[in-house]
């Protein structure tokens, strides 16, 4: 059953939709004090969006607000397993929000979902893993020219961008918002490290405390899983292959192996490297038994799902989003969501918190880019401005107060120091 207006799974699933963005609405008051000042000045007037982002709930906050300041959304998912049906339905019922997304579609009816959002022309790219870019640098490159910039949200997005913007290739400015401070100290660290565990606790329904977790990885998401790993309980491994990121897993406590070595240890793996074959094919032979494999990372790349299915001899869903794999001396292996981004394909994604930071920096740097004028066909870092704006919001919301630099102290630092 699909919706006249765009094309949802079941537009009768609308009302359990708006309960969960009601839910999230409640718990944004970084989006709430933004949208308040939007939603008067209208700076989106007459500016049509083209969004790519895992939709769910707090997507559709954001939607919702870009609306409030006037804008006209076109939105889809940025996964095939991370739309949640409920939550597209009611989106879609919004005037001036039209959704071309579902749960579970092929590799196909995905880039079509995509190309449905890019033929209605935004001005705007909000994007999350740079799909959205790629087919205006690719099959749609045609589309690119009416495009004024963008914002670009995860890691994997913006090392996309960067590749473009190293040869010269870019069709119009993007803003880096991974790279912002209120972005990958707060959602990278603490978002992916809470919802990833969220999602493997909720899918295998097994302990962690007392286990061995292994953590492929150790940039700003790695760092959050492992916290969460530690604090729950669990003996942490980190595998990396940058000195200086292994050294710091090691300061913090944790062992550091490379993955042949971790692999007959560790009872969950997490990849969250943005790389290929994270798990290759000489680790999965040494896989300890009834080990749960789990990817954080944006594409389903990390662990080597090929050389699991060559190796065992049957595959088989045992529970939702838990398929196991047998191999021939009758070791076990359980894959989490078809090794895709567990923490969405899986569960709710980030907490309501984190996201209400990192949409209100998507936001405003889109204000930014309405404002700015002689912006090239480059990749930007957000302003200084926009990142320390989110922070006091946010931190007003949590009533908390600061310090204020006084004059001989602002003088000593420009001065002396």
């Amino acid at each position: 059953m699909t919706d006249e207006k765009g094309r949802v799974a079941d537009p009768g699933l609308a009302p359990q939709g708006w309960k969960k963005i009601e839910w999230v609405k409640s718990h944004m008051p970084v989006m709430a004090d933004i949208e308040g000042k939007i939603s008067r000045e209208k700076p989106f007037d007459g500016y049509k969006f083209g969004v790519s982002i895992h939709l769910e709930a707090k997507t559709a906050r954001l939607a919702l607000a870009l609306k409030a300041g006037g804008g006209e959304v076109y939105i889809t998912s940025s996964n095939p397993l991370s739309t949640q049906d409920d939550v597209a339905a009611a989106l879609n019922q919004e005037e001036n929000i039209t959704v071309f997304s579902r749960w579970g579609v092929s590799e196909d009816e995905y880039e079509k979902q995509l190309e449905q959002v890019l033929t209605n022309k935004p001005d705007l790219i909000i994007d999350d893993g740079g799909d959205l870019v790629k087919q205006l640098h690719g099959p749609l490159e045609n589309l690119s020219d009416g495009i004024i910039g963008g914002a670009e949200e995860t890691t994997t997005g913006v090392n996309r961008l960067r590749v473009l913007d190293r040869e010269g290739e870019l069709n119009f400015p993007m803003f880096a918002v991974n790279d912002a401070r209120m972005k990958y100290l707060f959602d990278n660290r603490y978002g992916t490290g809470q919802s990833t565990w969220d999602a493997i606790t909720r899918n295998t329904n097994l302990t962690v405390a007392g286990s061995t977790a292994v953590v492929v990885g150790y940039g700003w998401c790695g760092k959050g899983i492992a916290r969460i790993a530690d604090g729950m309980g669990a003996d942490v491994i980190v595998v990396e292959v940058d000195p200086v990121k292994a050294l710091e897993a090691k300061m913090d406590g944790h062992r550091v192996m490379n993955i042949k070595q971790a692999a007959p240890e560790g009872d969950f793996f997490i990849t969250s490297t943005g790389n290929i074959d994270a798990i290759p094919p000489e680790a999965i032979k040494e896989l300890k038994d009834k080990a749960i494999l789990a990817n954080a990372g944006h594409f389903d790349v990390e662990i080597d799902i090929d050389a699991l299915e060559d190796q065992s001899v049957s595959r088989e869903e045992v529970r939702d989003n838990v398929e196991r794999f047998t191999f021939e001396d009758g070791r076990e292996a359980y894959l989490l969501a078809e090794g895709r981004l567990v923490n969405l394909a899986a569960g709710d994604g980030h907490p309501t918190e984190i996201m209400d930071i990192s949409f209100g920096l998507q936001t405003l740097t889109i204000q930014h880019v309405l404002n700015t004028d002689h912006l090239e066909n480059k990749l930007y870092s957000v302003p200084e401005e926009v990142d320390r704006s989110v922070a006091e919001m946010k931190l007003k919301s949590l009533g908390v107060m600061l310090d204020e630099l006084t004059e001989a102290q602002v003088d000593y630092l420009e001065n002396y120091s």
